[in-house]
């Protein structure tokens, strides 16, 4: 079995889901994971944000506007008075719950709910659509398999023996339809795998069912060598190792979620990006034997980074001092992305700014805090492990006419990574590229 993923872009118009036949096989044993349509979420939290804020009549009128556009889709998409009556129906019973919530005390639960009905949208409105063509489906809810724990990581047992379950109840079917993103938290309350999540859902499908393979379609062909939406010439990679590829999501390359390889590698399913708007391009595969060694892959850059530096003179010679330091982000639950140390001083970087002011001020008991903001890691992967070299000359050779804050080489096997600010961000792309590649 099959796992496709198809983001929003992929549904975001009638004319969209209707070409998804020319790519799925209802004939195969396949899972269709489905993002909400493009811009649905983005409206969906300005309502939310709207609600939050009290403005009863700014989310009246975002509602409205939104509600008006899917029933121009809906119009689109269907053709007989049946699949007309079932889509109307849908979008008025969806819209009329999200504005509900304008009568309520609106917590961040009634606006996890707010968020989940984008991906409940489509997903039901691909099935009716199919249904209107006389092609066999099966709805599978997301909210009965996909689960979450209190770290906000999926309970991959939990998610295998309801999923595996569900499918074994509809033995009967051979082509499945489900959300991605939307998941139920450890209370059993409607919540979501963060922005770009519908790629962990069709990771985390692929894990738990042995997939023979799971693919991400989006609207690019496959992960390119450096930022095309910046950089001239570059161009998609055929083959990436698990590894390569976690290096370039984490850091920046926004075709893919972060997590989204970690359940793929775990059970060695292959994972394919592939472009629905050139759907005979070859992509990118990523498996478990990568590429050449000793090549550089690709480049990529994180924006929206803050660096953080502590200077003591009681680090000298001392125990203790980096574990105490690390317990501070701990306890804010605020991950770590780079991190140098010299005998008196940490350098650290967290793209996660929600607790900065209590973690500066906790950070202060060790000694004097630098805090630097609006900076980028800029990252090249590839092979660079203990029998390779040169590569870190290349690298720092194309970047020697800019000021670079950090260096992190030696970590990982797959990357090597810099800090500088985030206005010289183009220039260094185009000069690793210009001397890389």
């Amino acid at each position: 079995m099959k796992v496709l993923k198809f983001g929003g872009t992929s549904v975001g118009s009638a004319e969209r889901i209707k070409a998804l036949l020319d790519i799925v096989n209802p004939n195969e044993r396949q899972i269709i994971v489905l993002s909400a349509v493009a811009g649905t979420t983005n409206a969906l939290v300005e309502i939310a944000q709207a609600f939050t804020a009290g403005d009863k009549d700014k989310a009246d009128a975002l509602i409205s506007a939104l509600h008006v556009k899917y029933d121009a889709l809906v119009a689109e998409l269907f053709t007989t008075d049946e699949g007309l009556k079932n889509g109307k129906e849908l979008i008025d019973y969806h819209f009329g719950l999200i504005a509900s919530f304008s009568n309520q005390l609106f917590t961040p639960i009634e606006e996890k709910i707010i968020l989940a009905q984008g991906e409940l949208i489509s997903t039901t409105l691909f099935h009716f659509h199919l249904t209107e063509l006389g092609i066999r489906s099966k709805l599978l809810p997301a909210l009965d398999f996909m689960k979450i724990d209190e770290d906000n990581e999926p309970k991959i047992d939990f998610i295998r023996d309801n999923l595996n379950e569900l499918l074994l109840q509809s033995s009967d079917h051979n082509f499945f339809i489900t959300q991605g993103y939307i998941c139920r938290n450890a209370f059993g309350e409607i919540d979501n795998l963060r922005r770009g999540g519908s790629d962990y859902t069709a990771s985390l499908i692929g894990a738990a069912i042995g997939a023979d393979e799971i693919q991400i379609w989006t609207d690019i062909d496959g992960m390119h060598n450096n930022d095309p939406r910046i950089v001239n010439g570059t161009r998609p990679i055929a083959h990436l190792s698990f590894d390569e590829a976690a290096e370039l999501a984490y850091f920046g390359a926004k075709i893919l979620h972060p997590q989204s390889v970690f359940p793929a590698q775990r059970f060695n399913v292959p994972v394919r990006l592939l472009n629905t708007m050139e759907p005979q391009a070859p992509g990118t595969l990523i498996s478990k034997e990568g590429a050449a060694k000793g090549v550089v892959r690709s480049i990529a850059a994180k924006d929206g980074i803050t660096a953080i530096r502590i200077h003591s003179s009681r680090m000298l010679l001392a125990y203790g001092f980096l574990r105490r330091v690390f317990e501070v982000f701990e306890r804010y639950k605020t991950p770590i992305d780079m991190i140098t140390t010299s005998e008196v001083a940490i350098s650290l970087t967290i793209d996660d700014t929600t607790y900065l002011t209590e973690i500066e001020q906790e950070l202060k008991d060790f000694g004097s805090v630098e805090i630097d903001r609006e900076q980028t890691i800029v990252c090249v992967v590839g092979d660079f492990g203990l029998d390779t070299h040169g590569y870190a000359s290349r690298v720092l050779d194309a970047v020697k006419h800019i000021p670079v804050r950090m260096i992190s080489y030696g970590g990982s096997n797959y990357n090597i990574s810099m800090l500088l600010q985030t206005e010289y961000k183009v220039e260094a792309l185009r000069s690793l590229h210009n001397r890389l590649f």
